[in-house]
């Protein structure tokens, strides 16, 4: 992938919430750059497509008012207002912080076919979309915590 690979994002005003839609270029590291960034587990995760066990990520039961954004870049990618508790372990929302801030891949690991979700910045593996979630999308995107930061508003 070329570094002058421009993406649509939005980022996050001072109140926590989207900004109007910026182009900005990909971020594109090597994988020892990512690796000198990022601690083991981060990196199995963020970078290889890893899967955090259940029930022991730092966010699953993160009560507080704020933004996740990427481990990787910095990106906002989901927002506390639409977090819930799915039951399954991990953080799951029904909604991006921006549509633009994702980007959805078709993954056929593990003899399934899910919905992968990544960065679109920076292409970190986020986690997996399913269609069982709350109204009002109906979606569920279940994160890895080890590939987020969270940011209190």
């Amino acid at each position: 992938m070329s570094t002058s690979e421009l993406v649509p994002v939005r980022f996050m005003d001072p109140k926590g919430q989207p900004t109007e839609a910026q182009t900005v270029s990909k971020v594109v590291k090597t994988d020892a750059q990512w690796q000198a960034q990022l601690n083991p587990e981060q990196y199995r995760i963020a970078r290889n497509k890893g899967t955090e066990r259940a029930f022991c990520g730092l966010f699953n039961d993160n009560k507080k008012q704020g933004v996740y954004t990427c481990l990787c870049c910095d990106l906002p990618l989901f927002s506390s207002l639409a977090k819930f508790d799915s039951g399954t372990g991990w953080p799951s929302f029904f909604q991006p912080f921006a549509a633009e801030n994702v980007h959805n891949e078709v993954d056929l690991s593990h003899g399934m076919r899910r919905v992968e979700i990544l960065c679109a910045r920076c292409d970190a593996h986020l986690g997996h979309m399913f269609e069982d979630g709350p109204r009002p999308t109906g979606l569920r995107y279940c994160l890895n915590s080890e590939s987020l930061t969270f940011q209190q508003i």
